[in-house]
Order: C-alpha cells, then structure tokens, then sequence
C-alpha cells in the first residue's frame, strides 16, 4: 500500500493561494486542514486531508 503523498506548508500554502499569517488565523478558528508535526518540528499536510477541505469549502461557498 503506497503512503500518502506529504505536502510542506510553502506548498499547501501556494496550492490556495493564501499568506502563512491567514492560514494559521483559519487554523487558530478550526477552519484549516490538518497538520501533522513530524518529529523534526516540520508541518506536513496529506494530500488528501487538503483534497477534502477544499472541497468542504467548495461546498460550503455553493
């Protein structure tokens, strides 16, 4: 079984579109996807963790 796909902060960030200081308003309010802490204090989210919340969003804006 293959593992899930990793993304970095930069890269989640520049997929949406949105400044490092908004992301971590809407993850402070709970509206963020998941961050995984690896043990080397990186922030990682799964693809499909931000695959899913985006398309929450879309749904949410429909």
């Amino acid at each position: 079984m293959p593992r899930p796909q990793m993304l970095k902060l930069p890269e989640v960030l520049t997929e949406i579109g949105m400044s490092r200081a908004a992301f971590y308003r809407m993850r402070a309010r709970g509206q963020a996807p998941r961050l995984i802490k690896l043990p080397n204090g990186q922030l990682r989210v799964r693809r499909a963790d931000l695959d899913n919340w985006l398309a929450d969003c879309e749904t949410a804006a429909a």
